[in-house]
């Protein structure tokens, strides 16, 4: 793969301003958090609020999260009227605390404005990007932090958990944090330096508490398996009180015990059954929701998930591997592999599970980059055509995709798509030359280029594919005051999160006896079941009005639908 010297002169904006932008934030720290918050901001912030709510997970935390707020019940975790014990209470406070301030500031509509509940991902993405910055530091030069840190903010990953309202996102920030501090525990005495003062093994305990009260143990899991694996490595545990655990585990208890005091108080055992026992150990031994699948495949999926610097990836394994009895990469490989192996063990899985070890797979990259021993395989540099042919392929499925759904061209995503490409196609045919440095910060330009493309035009104009924005507007503009909601077939959180948790869902005999009961009632009625709910009200002598027919696709079960509007008759 050579590089002709026309190809650099025909791009000089890809060859030295972007380039420049890197060499500005290597500067100095405050301009690489600067750099890093910008681009931050471009790679997350397109789509987080045109995007409707996401189904499945995403609506039902939001949903969950205006139950709170509309109770004032900030201990409880409830979906409608059943419990959510799936996760503790720590991402719900979050984005609650968000709307609330929102709504206290006058922002209309704030309750069911999803964006809002979208904020403390995107913070905990970037959080875990400056983050990453900092722990590299600890390895690797500032110059290599900056490309670390670059490698986790453009994974695709982390740029889908950036705009949803889940837990992950916010996870890996604690996880970061707390990994940050422990690695320089562990390398102070082994270096020669200073131990890390109270302000850092503050963030480390507190990071630890967060990030407990945001996804359970996860962050012990990773944190704790690093920890044990290099103890055994070391055949010491001594350095381990350099933590403090004397006024550390005190505190963490502080900022934890009181929410699982008061559930336990409310519900007893049953959260924690429903927590630990129905959904985190269930899925070590049985797929949960069809997400089953074998070990190997988060080594599969890892080269998309963690794209574009898989790539580098690739050439970085042989000598990451080579040099593993040396200190930053014993911490760093005992960061990955051991959670790594429990991960694939796992029955069920999804790929966001392995996000919180990518930001040590980063470092070690950079690490590689910085010490110049990538692998030169030709046959593993090929794989930097990627960088091309990824964005190419991404473009036009999403061109057809929005073509075949919404009958639409989204012309204005062509020029940030081309763009992607174009700087896709420099980052590999310059990689010989200006080196995998200059390349990987081509390749995050065509990842940012290609999250506004795709996420702030092509995502938001599949309005088919958001059946329940539909729906909720046929709700809101009935000619009625407090209209309820009943859909038959078309069960998505989504819809009780826009049109109201009175929403219910029921079947066609339901539905028929739902708009009985009183004026200022809709029924949303899949067409499959539109016969049976006629049926039902022919046989109950209902009245009533034939709204609006929304054609749909749903996405949660790949398939296209037909939800028919119904109004009884007796509505004013």
């Amino acid at each position: 793969m050579s590089t002709t010297s026309s190809a650099a002169s025909r791009s000089p904006w890809l060859s030295k301003g972007l380039v420049s932008v890197f060499d500005y934030a290597a500067a100095s720290n405050s301009r690489a958090a600067v750099v890093l918050l910008l681009i931050c901001l471009l790679g997350f912030l397109p789509g987080i609020s045109q995007i409707p709510p996401v189904d499945r997970d995403e609506a039902y935390f939001a949903q969950a999260t205006k139950q709170m707020i509309e109770t004032g019940d900030y201990v409880d975790i409830r979906y409608q009227e059943d419990v959510r014990y799936r996760k503790p209470v720590g991402i719900y406070w979050l984005q609650a605390s968000v709307v609330n301030v929102a709504s206290a500031l006058g922002r209309p509509n704030a309750r069911t404005s999803i964006w809002l509940y979208r904020l403390p991902s995107l913070i905990g993405a970037i959080g875990a990007v400056l983050a990453t910055y900092w722990c590299a530091l600890a390895f690797i030069s500032r110059r290599g932090a900056v490309l670390a840190a670059l490698m986790l903010m453009s994974s695709s990953i982390l740029g889908v958990e950036a705009r949803l309202a889940k837990t992950d996102a916010a996870l890996l920030f604690t996880v970061v944090a707390a990994m940050a501090v422990l690695a320089r525990v562990y390398l102070a005495p082994r270096r020669g330096d200073v131990q890390p003062g109270f302000g850092q093994l503050a963030i480390f305990w507190t990071a630890l508490a967060v990030g407990i009260l945001i996804k359970g143990p996860m962050i012990l899991m990773v944190v704790g398996l690093a920890a044990a694996t290099l103890v055994v490595l070391d055949r010491s545990a001594r350095w381990l009180l350099a933590l403090r655990p004397i006024w550390g585990l005190p505190w963490l208890l502080i900022l934890v015990l009181p929410w699982f005091i008061a559930i336990y108080a409310r519900v007893g055992t049953q959260f924690l059954i429903g927590s630990v026992g129905e959904d985190m150990l269930a899925k070590v031994a049985s797929p949960q929701e069809a997400h089953g699948a074998p070990p190997g495949l988060y080594f599969l999926v890892f080269f998309a998930t963690f794209f574009p610097a898989s790539m580098l990836a690739v050439l970085a394994a042989p000598a990451a591997w080579a040099v593993r009895r040396e200190l930053a990469a014993r911490f760093l490989l005992a960061w990955v592999v051991p959670s790594w192996i429990v991960f694939e063990l796992v029955v069920t899985k999804l790929p966001h599970y392995v996000m919180p070890l990518f930001p040590a797979i980063a470092i070690l990259i950079a690490y590689a980059v910085e010490s110049k021993v990538l692998s030169r395989q030709r046959w593993l540099v090929r794989g930097t055509m990627f960088w091309f042919l990824a964005p190419v392929i991404v473009s036009i499925i999403a061109i057809v995709a929005a073509i075949i759904i919404s009958r639409d061209l989204v012309l204005l995503a062509w020029p940030f798509l081309a763009g992607a490409v174009v700087c896709g196609l420099f980052a590999w045919q310059l990689f010989d030359d200006d080196g995998a440095e200059h390349a990987f910060v081509r390749a995050t330009a065509a990842s940012v280029l290609m999250a506004i493309g795709i996420y702030a035009v092509v995502v938001p104009a599949l309005t088919p594919a958001f059946p329940s924005v539909a729906l909720a507007e046929v709700l809101q503009d009935a000619p009625c005051s407090h209209p309820i909601g009943a859909s038959v077939g078309y069960e998505e959180p989504s819809l009780v999160f826009l049109a109201g948790t009175t929403t219910r869902f029921t079947d066609a005999a339901g539905a028929a006896d739902f708009l009985r009961q009183g004026a200022c009632r809709l029924a949303f009625i899949e067409s499959r079941h539109e016969r049976t709910f006629a049926l039902r009200a022919e046989a109950i002598g209902l009245r009533y009005n034939a709204g609006p027919r929304v054609e749909a696709f749903n996405v949660s079960i790949g398939q296209p639908i037909t939800i028919a509007v119904f109004q009884s008759a007796d509505a004013p």
